[in-house]
């Protein structure tokens, strides 16, 4: 605008390159800001639309307002603008009919027939493409202002127009009936069709937030290896995206209504990973029995929420977990509490005593700050920063990995501020020892196995890339959905070379180097391998971690004192305790260089089985030991059910014929049919006194 007003025209064409630049930027960046710009009215299409403005406003500074060029760019702009309407409705609709009710995996919908989707390029961001075909008008126009060469503005505004005219015709043809997907009646009848012949039995169901895809994720495993015909239900679209690759059939469905008309009259059992609103429409379902597994053992208040009163049953690791709902008094009975392992800590090496390279690596490992601001939810606040800065200056050398929960930062501006310094500290720290003498023999001797390391993970991660999509690429979710069958063979290659990159990105680097590890790889379990010790907050990551038998540390970040934290955290009992000071963590460094000077290696095997249950039989084989018999408790309960209805359906006496002993023999059928009903009723004593009621 300053620009316009002068006029300058180059710095109005410097001014304007910038802004087109900032733009793509933070789009490419993915910034939040783009997000508060639009909720203070300066919305993409308004940034163009302004910039379009100014152009007009700087022609008119230039005393070319009575000139052709100044008519052109305004009829240019006009036009262009128009178009935008039908480009944006079209985009819109397509998107519409190309929406299925549900989204699958590994589910047979072959009833229906759903096409192939438009091209990517024509739908990915399609506003923001369609706006930005204004550059050729406006360099056209500016270069023209500046040189008098008007032709040019007038090409520049033409091809605008064409352009934008030609993208809109391009989206004409996925109009189509032939490229829409089936009605919403139609997709949801092949569902159903494809649910009879599957006959699910146990279902894992999950909704939560982009932030929560883990708690769903940490149970794909499990579900693989449950008996019976596993079936994830998932609610979010977004979420399905964000599950790691599986065999088990996934349908996502996002509407409640949809949800609650599927015939799920096969499945006995259902597992819920987290407590969220819309649990609440598979709750309503009584033919399946269902459970509370959660996502984590640990004694935050989330492992004892009173909202599990709703579940039949609530599933805990180890006897720690049933205690800790007695000594909550939340109402949760202890009958309906089942002690069944954690499958999902079997990849967990145990600890052999001795460090795996020749200087121990600590893992640190906070949680997340929680929805108050309690002081004692995470050490990240008010200890996080001495814990990092004392294991990187430790007397004796050790490789420091910082795991950050997936939540940190989301609600709190300072605990994210703080992990900004963590991680930046721990980068320093890694070029430092880069740079030192004392690491360069082995930097040197290593250099030629990291390159290569790091040439396997690139080819590593292409083979994954292709494999990842089952279809062909840009496909939209309604195709994936068509195609995203379960493939044996692709899933046992995705397996192996997923093994393969994990042990590719721990050669990628130094045993020496201090590492900041974010992102869904690698996962919290092989940092646990890789690690000699943790230093970790309450949270079922130190629960997890029990399970190696390594020394832990957990900070007391609420100040309770190390009595009263080991009082009211199980977990805790065999860690070494750390204030917000963490000059305590010698006691954890100590006891993973000397084995000798380990005093809690006994009390860790013993807390071990109390958190996490025995080791034999082996989690999985206790998991479905409970999932069989919750589904005879739903058969049970499903066939009394059915009984009492078939003697409510019998025809009822009449009371006249009763009273004066006439009748076809409705009256003892009736009473026949209520003592059956009780299998431990006397039917001597009972058929008498229920003709008489």
């Amino acid at each position: 605008m300053i620009a316009a007003l002068l006029p300058d025209i180059w710095f109005f064409a410097a001014a304007a390159a910038v802004t087109y630049a900032a733009d793509w930027y933070l789009h490419h960046r993915g910034s939040y800001l783009i997000n508060r710009l639009g909720k203070v009215r300066a919305g993409l299409s308004i940034r163009f639309l302004l910039r379009q403005l100014m152009i007009i406003l700087l022609l008119a500074r230039l005393n070319l307002a009575e000139e052709p060029l100044f008519f052109v760019a305004v009829a240019g702009f006009l036009v262009f603008y128009g178009l935008q309407a039908p480009q944006g409705a079209l985009t819109t609709l397509i998107r519409l009919r190309r929406t299925m009710p549900i989204v699958t995996r590994n589910i047979d919908l072959h009833a229906v027939r759903i096409p192939d989707a438009p091209p990517r390029t024509l739908l990915h961001r399609s506003a923001e493409k369609m706006l930005h075909l204004d550059i050729p008008a406006v360099a056209g126009i500016v270069v023209a202002a500046g040189t008098g060469e008007y032709l040019l503005g007038y090409i520049g505004a033409g091809v605008t127009v064409l352009l934008a005219v030609f993208y809109t015709a391009l989206l004409v043809p996925y109009l189509r009936r032939s490229r829409r997907v089936p009605a919403a009646p139609a997709v949801l009848k092949a569902l159903d069709t494809w649910l009879g012949e599957y006959q699910p039995t146990v279902v894992l169901y999950f909704s939560g937030s982009n932030e929560s895809a883990y708690q769903g994720n940490m149970w794909l495993d499990t579900m693989a290896a449950v008996e019976g015909r596993p079936l994830i239900v998932m609610r979010e679209r977004n979420l399905v995206s964000q599950l790691a690759d599986t065999a088990v059939p996934v349908l996502c469905v996002p509407a409640g209504t949809h949800l609650m008309n599927l015939d799920l009259s096969t499945v006995r059992v259902c597992l819920y990973p987290a407590n969220v609103g819309k649990n609440i429409h598979m709750l309503r379902v009584p033919t399946m029995k269902h459970v509370f597994i959660g996502h984590g053992d640990s004694d935050k208040l989330a492992s004892v929420n009173p909202y599990s009163k709703v579940y039949d049953e609530v599933w805990t690791a180890g006897r720690a977990g049933r205690d800790r709902y007695a000594l909550a008094d939340v109402g949760i009975r202890d009958e309906d509490i089942v002690e069944v392992g954690r499958p999902q800590l079997a990849p967990i090496e145990t600890w052999t005593g001795a460090a795996r390279n020749p200087i121990p690596t600590v893992l640190y490992a906070p949680t997340w700050e929680g929805w108050d601001d309690n002081p004692g939810n995470t050490s990240l606040l008010l200890a996080g920063e001495n814990i990092v800065r004392r294991l990187l200056e430790a007397d004796k050398p050790v490789r420091v990995i910082y795991k950050p929960h997936p939540f940190t930062g989301i609600r709190s501006a300072k605990a994210k501020a703080v992990h900004g310094r963590i991680k930046a500290r721990i980068a320093r720290a890694a070029q430092e020892r880069a740079a030192d003498p004392r690491w360069a023999k082995e930097a040197s001797a290593a250099a030629a196995g990291q390159s290569a390391a790091r040439a396997e993970l690139a080819r590593i991660e292409a083979g994954l890339a292709a494999l990842a999509q089952p279809g062909r690429s840009g496909g939209d979710e309604s195709e994936e959905s068509r195609v995203s069958l379960a493939d044996p063979a692709r899933q046992a290659e995705i397996a192996t070379l997923r093994a393969e990159w994990n042990d590719a990105y721990w050669r990628s680097f130094g045993w020496w180097e201090h590492r900041t590890v974010s992102g869904a790889q690698p996962k919290l379990y092989d940092c646990f391998n890789q690690s000699d010790a943790m230093v970790s907050d309450i949270s079922s990551v130190v629960s997890d971690f029990i399970a190696s038998g390594k020394p832990y540390a957990v900070t007391d970040s609420g100040e309770l004192g190390e009595e009263e934290f080991k009082r009211q955290n199980t977990a805790v009992r065999a860690a070494v305790i750390l204030s917000n000071s963490a000059e305590e963590i010698d006691g954890l460094l100590d006891a993973v260089s000397d084995a000798s000077a380990d005093p809690l290696k006994e009390a860790r095997h013993e807390l071990k089985s109390y958190l996490l249950g025995p080791d034999e039989p082996t989690s999985m084989e206790q998991f479905n030991a409970a999932v069989r018999a919750l589904a005879a408790k739903a058969e049970a309960r499903n066939a009394g059910v059915a009984q009492r209805i078939g003697v409510q359906a019998a025809p009822l006496p009449d009371p006249e014929a009763a009273s004066s002993g006439a009748g076809d023999g409705r009256a003892e059928a009736v009473a026949e049919a209520e003592a059956a009903a009780d299998p431990d009723a006397d039917a001597g004593v009972g058929a008498g006194p229920t003709v008489a009621h």
